[in-house]
C-alpha cells in the first residue's frame, strides 16, 4: 500500500528548523511518491496557500518575512511551481506569442533576443512561431489559439479578418515593423520607405544616375515599403527608372540578382540597392570575385538592417540600422499595457533608421542623417 505523505506545520522561520521539519515528517521523500504542491509548502511554512502563490508571482505584494519562510520551505521540499495549474487559477498562460517569417533575414535573432529579454522581465515567456512565408500566417494562428497565449507580437502581414480574430478572442496584439491599416491595432515600426528615400538622396547627390534594385519577397511588407521608397525618390529626382529584379532575402539572390541586372541593362549600374544585407553581401561577392567589378569605384552597393556580418572588414556594407532594442522595449511595454488594462490606445510608435556609412558606396560629402532629419515620431 502506498505510503501517505504528511507535512508538519511549524511556526519557526529559521531555515534549519524548516529543513528539519521537512525531513522528520518524510517530506524529503515526497517527490518520489507524489508531486509536492503549494499546499505542502504552505503547511510547512505556516502560511496560507494564497501567500505561497503570491511569493511566486512577479510583482505581487508579500512581506519579506513571509517571502523568506515560503522560500525556505520550498527549498526544503524541492518545490517547483506548476505553471499549468497556476494558469487554471489565474486564467493566464503567461505566454506571449511572437510570430515572424523565416525569410525575414539573419537580422531577426537580435530582435528575438531583445523581445525575449523584455518579455521575461514582465514575468512571461516567449512562444515562438516561425513562417516559411508571411502568407502562411493563417496556419500559424491556428496553433497560437491552442496555446491560449496572453498576448502576441506579430512581425508579419495580417489581414483585416485576422486582426479582428485577435479582438474577438480577446488576445491583445502589437504589430512589429508592420504598418496596420486598422487604426485599432497598436504598432512599433521603422519608416522603411523614408529610410530608402534618404539612401537614394545620398547616392544621387554623389553622382549616381542609373540605379538597380534587388527586391525582397513579394509577400514581405517591409521589402515592398523599401522598394516603394526607392522608386518614389528616383521619380522625384527625375532619374532613369531603375532595373528591378526579384530576390528572396538570401545570399544567392544577391549574386543572381546582379547578373540579371547587368543582363537587362547591358552594363554595370551606378548603384545597386538590395532589400537586405544578406543579398547585398551576395551581390558584393559576385561583383568582386566573379565579375571583376570594382566596388565602389565602378558600382556602389547598399543594403538594409546592419546585421553583424555587414560590418566585417571584408564587407563593410553601406546599410541602414534600425533601433532594435528601443523597438523591442516599446513593443513589449505596449503589449503589457494592453494585457493588464484589456484596452488602451492603439498607438503607433515610429522610429527611423540611421545610415551606416560603409566602404561599398560612394555617398555625398554632406551627410544627411535620418535620425537628425526625422527623429522618432509618435502618432495615436
Amino acid at each position: 500500500m502506498r505510503k501517505k505523505t504528511t507535512v508538519a506545520r511549524i511556526s519557526n522561520s529559521s531555515t534549519a528548523n524548516i529543513i528539519d521539519a521537512a525531513a522528520s515528517t518524510g517530506s524529503a521523500q515526497a517527490g518520489a511518491e507524489r508531486r509536492v504542491t503549494s499546499y505542502d509548502v504552505a503547511l510547512l511554512a505556516g502560511v496560507s496557500q494564497s501567500a505561497v502563490s503570491r511569493c511566486f508571482k512577479p510583482g505581487a505584494s508579500v512581506s519579506p518575512a513571509t517571502h523568506a519562510k515560503v522560500m525556505q520551505a520550498a527549498i526544503a521540499l524541492d518545490y517547483i511551481p506548476n505553471a499549468a495549474a497556476r494558469s487554471l487559477i489565474t486564467r493566464r498562460s503567461n505566454l506571449v506569442a511572437v510570430i515572424i517569417s523565416n525569410l525575414a533575414n539573419l537580422y531577426y535573432p537580435q530582435i528575438l533576443s531583445e523581445l525575449s529579454q523584455q518579455i521575461a522581465r514582465q514575468g512571461k515567456r516567449l512562444l515562438l512561431f516561425t513562417l516559411e512565408r508571411e502568407a502562411d500566417i493563417g496556419k500559424a494562428l491556428c496553433d497560437v489559439w491552442q496555446y491560449q497565449v496572453d498576448g502576441a507580437i506579430v512581425a508579419a502581414w495580417l489581414s483585416d479578418e485576422q486582426m479582428a480574430e485577435f479582438a474577438r478572442r480577446d488576445v491583445p496584439l502589437v504589430l512589429f515593423n508592420r504598418n496596420p491599416r486598422d487604426n485599432a491595432v497598436p504598432a512599433v515600426l521603422c519608416d522603411q520607405a523614408e529610410a530608402a528615400r534618404l539612401l537614394v538622396s545620398r547616392l544621387a547627390e554623389a553622382g549616381h544616375r542609373q540605379f538597380a534594385i534587388i527586391d525582397g519577397p513579394g509577400d514581405s511588407a517591409v521589402a515592398q515599403e523599401r522598394k516603394s521608397g526607392v522608386l518614389d525618390r528616383l521619380l522625384e529626382l527625375r532619374l532613369p527608372a531603375p532595373i528591378v529584379v526579384s530576390g528572396n532575402y538570401n545570399y544567392a539572390s544577391g549574386g543572381h540578382g546582379l547578373r540579371k541586372v547587368i543582363d537587362r541593362l547591358g552594363r554595370v549600374p551606378d548603384a545597386v540597392i538590395c532589400g537586405n544585407d544578406i543579398m547585398a553581401i551576395g551581390c558584393l561577392d559576385t561583383a568582386r570575385h566573379e565579375l571583376g567589378i570594382q566596388v565602389p569605384l565602378q558600382m556602389s552597393v547598399a543594403g538594409f538592417d546592419a546585421l553583424e556580418a555587414s560590418g566585417w572588414l571584408s564587407y563593410d556594407i553601406t546599410t541602414l540600422r534600425q533601433p532594435v532594442q528601443k523597438m523591442a522595449i516599446e513593443a513589449v511595454a505596449m503589449l503589457n499595457d494592453r494585457m493588464e488594462r484589456r484596452g488602451g490606445s492603439a498607438e503607433r510608435r515610429r522610429y527611423c533608421s540611421y545610415l551606416v556609412e560603409g566602404s561599398t558606396a560612394r555617398l555625398s560629402a554632406e551627410p544627411v542623417y535620418i535620425a537628425q532629419r526625422f527623429g522618432m515620431m509618435a502618432a495615436a
